[in-house]
C-alpha cells in the first residue's frame, strides 16, 4: 500500500469514527432483519428440541419456519415502509401464535417495527400500532400460560418503553431538523451580507475611480487645449498648462496606486481604513484649487470656525464632493468662471459651500457620465449629511452640503 492509499484509508477511517460517512438505512434494515430471521430460526429448533417438544406443542417445521421469517424479514422494509413492515410482521405473529407454535419467539421484530412507526409519526396516528403490539404481546404471554395480570403487565411495559423511547428519539429529530434548517438560514445570511459588504465596496471604489479619472482627465483636457489655443500667443502660459498637466497626472497615477493597491490587499473582507488612507483630504484642499485655477478657473476659498480633525471617511467625503463641484465647473462654466469654495466648522457639524458664476464656454465638449450629483448625494448620505445642488436664483450653480460631526471631548478630540 502506497502513502496516498495509505492516507486516504486512515482519512476514511477518521470519517467514519465521526459519523461523517452516510451508510444506506436500507442496507442496515436488510443485515438487522436478515440477523434476526436466522437467530429466531435456529433458536426456534433448538428450544423446541430442548423443552417445548415435551410440552406437545406443534412441530417447529417449515410453516413454523415460514412464520418466522414472515414476522422478522419485513425489517428491512421498516425505513422506507413503516407501517407495512410493522402489518406484515404483527400479522405474521398472530398467526404463529393462533397456531400454538412455542411462544416468545418472535415477539421482538414487532417490537421494533412498532418503534419505527411510532418515530415516523405522531402519537395520534401511531397509536394503533402500539395497542396492536400490546395486544400481540398479551396473547403471546396467554399462549405461554402466564398469569393475565403477568401477561398484561408484559405487554404494557415493553411498549410503554418503546413509546417514550420513539417519542423522545422523534422529538430529537425535529430538533435536528429545525437546528439544520436554522443552521441552512444562518448561512444564507452570511452570504448575503458578504454579497452586501462586496457590493459596497465596489461602490466605494466605484466612486473613487469616477472622482479620480473624472476631476483629473478633465484638467487634463482643460489644460491641453489651453496650451494648444495660446502656444504660439503665449507660451509662457501654454509652459504652465504644461506644467500643471504634469502635476494633475502624476496626483492622478498616485491616487489610482493607492485604489489599486487597495483592491489587491483586499479579499473577502473590505478594508474601508486602506482606502481612506490611500485617498486624501481637506488638507489636501489648496493643492486642489492651485489645479483648478491652472485649468482656467478664478478660485477663492475660505475656512471659518474652529477648524478640527475629520474621520478618515468624513475628510475623504468633503474632499472629493469639493472636487466633483470643481470638475463640473471645468466642464460646464469654462474658462475665467468665479468659484468661491467656502468651509465652516460649527459645533457638531460641517457645512461646504461652493458656488460658480460665469465664464466664457469651454473650449471642447468634455463627455459626463451624469453620476457626479448621484455620487456627491450618496457620500453625504453615508455619513447623515444633506446636500443641495442646483442653479443659483442670482445665476450660476451652487453645491451646499452638510455633514454631521462628533462632539468634541474636553481635550478637544472627537
Amino acid at each position: 500500500m502506497d502513502d496516498a492509499a495509505g492516507g486516504r484509508l486512515y482519512s476514511s477511517g477518521m470519517q467514519v469514527g465521526r459519523g461523517r460517512i452516510h451508510v444506506d438505512p436500507l442496507v442496515i434494515d436488510s443485515l438487522l432483519g436478515c440477523v434476526m430471521a436466522v437467530v429466531t430460526v435456529v433458536y426456534g429448533r433448538q428450544a423446541y428440541t430442548a423443552q417445548y417438544q415435551g410440552e406437545g406443542r406443534p412441530a417447529f417445521g417449515l410453516f413454523a419456519i415460514a412464520l418466522s421469517l414472515a414476522v422478522n424479514l419485513p425489517l428491512t422494509l421498516r425505513g422506507r415502509a413503516p407501517r407495512v413492515a410493522f402489518g406484515i410482521s404483527c400479522g405474521a405473529l398472530a398467526v404463529y401464535t393462533a397456531a400454538g407454535f412455542q411462544p416468545s419467539t418472535n415477539l421482538w421484530a414487532p417490537l421494533l417495527a412498532c418503534y419505527t412507526v411510532i418515530v415516523h409519526n405522531p402519537a395520534r396516528r401511531a397509536a394503533w400500532a402500539a395497542a396492536a403490539t400490546a395486544v400481540a404481546w398479551g396473547a403471546a404471554g396467554l399462549e405461554a400460560r402466564l398469569p393475565v395480570e403477568l401477561s398484561v403487565a408484559q405487554a404494557a411495559i415493553g411498549v410503554g418503553v418503546v413509546w417514550v423511547w420513539a417519542t423522545g428519539s422523534r422529538r430529537l429529530a425535529q430538533r435536528n431538523a429545525q437546528l439544520a434548517q436554522l443552521t441552512a438560514q444562518l448561512r444564507r445570511e452570511q452570504e448575503l451580507r458578504a454579497q452586501h459588504a462586496i457590493a459596497r465596496e465596489k461602490l466605494a471604489i466605484a466612486r473613487e475611480l469616477h472622482d479620480v479619472v473624472a476631476h483629473h482627465l478633465s484638467a487634463l483636457a482643460v489644460q491641453a487645449g489651453l496650451a494648444e489655443y495660446v502656444f504660439l500667443s503665449d507660451p509662457a502660459a501654454a509652459r504652465q498648462a504644461v506644467v500643471s498637466m504634469g502635476s494633475s497626472s502624476r496626483q492622478a497615477l498616485e491616487e489610482m496606486r493607492g485604489l489599486l493597491g487597495v483592491l489587491r490587499t483586499g479579499t473577502e473582507s473590505p478594508d474601508e481604513d486602506g482606502l481612506y488612507r490611500s485617498a486624501p483630504g481637506l488638507a489636501a484642499l489648496d493643492e486642489l484649487v492651485q489645479q483648478a485655477r491652472a485649468s482656467g478657473l478664478d478660485v477663492t476659498w475660505a475656512v471659518s470656525g474652529h477648524r478640527r480633525p475629520l474621520p478618515s471617511g468624513v475628510d475623504l467625503c468633503a474632499y472629493r464632493i469639493v472636487q466633483e463641484a470643481l470638475t463640473n465647473a471645468v466642464k460646464h462654466a469654462g474658462r475665467g468662471a468665479r468659484v468661491c469654495v467656502g468651509l465652516r466648522f460649527a459645533s457638531g457639524l460641517l457645512t461646504c459651500e461652493v458656488t460658480s458664476r460665469g465664464g466664457i464656454a469651454p473650449m471642447a465638449e468634455l463627455p459626463s457620465s451624469g453620476l457626479g450629483l448621484l455620487g456627491m448625494r450618496e457620500r453625504v448620505r453615508l455619513y447623515g449629511g444633506s446636500l443641495r445642488a442646483g442653479p443659483r436664483a442670482e445665476g450660476g450653480f451652487e453645491v451646499v452640503f452638510t455633514i454631521p460631526l462628533a462632539p468634541l471631548d474636553a481635550a478637544g478630540g472627537a
